[in-house]
């Protein structure tokens, strides 16, 4: 029997049908932003953990217009201080670092980790919340967007001894993560070297250096009681790690999606801050039970510790700008410093 005419489309039509057809499943995905994400530090670190949970956010939020994949570790080959280049231009879409390893393209970002300036979280998100507009601007400047910052836990010195007093410092070779630790450090009679996080393990390992300052977390992530055996929680700063979004790659989402994300990004900050402060208990109890002896500087320390950090920020922000003077300036007359 032969089919009747109407039945059967053309095949001009059908041919067009199928297309149509095709360009409707395939838009979704033409649509979708795939971004990988850097991180320095390996995977078990509270960073890459709320980085974690921010990416399937970010997926569940935009209905799936955006996936973010993590890369832990320096995974993606990029060293801390390198991130923010590399964000500005597009090597990766996305990236989290520590803001103050940027400090040799802006000199600002040493106030995420000016010793003696903050101590402890509320005081760093005192200074956090003086920071942000300028941060935001800065990030424009460098083709990038500020989604959110999440404190370290406070900075403490690893030693293969205890740390009772200056003296103990005195010509011992320690690392520096950034240009104001190293002459903090110097003002402390120590010889510090500085370092990005993936040189310090090897460099312990080989003997380069004979201890380090770093935050409970990284100490429990090197695994320093392989090499070391006492941390003193000078607590000298809360460096503040940022994760930061290409412009070029953030424009190319609609604006539906970039208000969810930042909407997001929003709800997840002080939660992340909570993460940060629930990880330094957890990692020191770790250090503790793997044989790495904690302790709190005296009265004494403290006050030879405050009285070294005084200048080095004092003198800071008589060279960085009109800016790092204002931050400052109202950063001590609203926690009295």
């Amino acid at each position: 029997m032969t089919q009747p005419p109407s039945i059967r489309p053309p095949v001009r039509v059908a041919a067009l049908l199928g297309a149509t057809a095709l360009i409707a499943w395939a838009t979704p995905a033409m649509a979708q932003e795939n971004w990988d994400m850097s991180f320095a530090w390996p995977e078990g670190n509270f960073h890459v953990q709320n980085g974690m949970r921010f990416a399937e956010e970010v997926e569940r939020v935009t209905g799936g217009d955006v996936v973010i994949t993590i890369h832990p570790g320096g995974a993606l080959g990029l060293r801390g201080p390198e991130a923010m280049a590399a964000v500005r231009d597009g090597i990766v879409p996305i990236a989290e670092y520590s803001f103050e390893q940027q400090n040799g393209e802006v000199p600002f970002a040493s106030l995420g980790a000016m010793p003696g300036l903050a101590t402890g979280y509320e005081e760093t998100r005192i200074l956090s919340e003086i920071m942000r507009p300028y941060m935001d601007q800065i990030f424009a400047d460098y083709n990038q967007k500020l989604l959110y910052m999440v404190p370290w836990p406070g900075q403490a010195v690893y030693a293969d001894r205890p740390i009772e007093a200056l003296a103990d410092l005195d010509g011992y070779q320690l690392r520096a993560a950034n240009a104001r630790a190293v002459e903090f450090f110097e003002a402390m009679g120590a010889a510090p070297v500085l370092l990005p996080w993936a040189e310090v393990v090897p460099a312990l390992a080989s003997g380069v250096i004979d201890g380090v300052s770093t935050s409970s977390s990284s100490g429990v992530d090197g695994q320093f009681w392989e090499f070391l055996s006492h941390m003193s929680r000078f607590d000298w700063s809360n460096p503040l790690s940022v994760v930061t979004v290409n412009l070029d790659a953030w424009n190319r989402l609609d604006a539906e999606d970039q208000a969810a994300i930042e909407a997001l990004a929003a709800e997840l900050e002080p939660q992340f801050w909570d993460v940060s402060m629930q990880e330094d208990e957890r990692n020191l109890a770790t250090l503790a039970e793997n044989g790495i002896e904690v302790s709190v500087p005296s009265d004494a320390l403290r006050a030879e510790i405050a009285a070294a950090s005084v200048p080095i920020w004092e003198a800071f922000v008589a060279s960085a700008g009109e800016d790092a003077a204002t931050v400052v300036a109202t950063f001590r007359e609203q926690v009295g410093k």
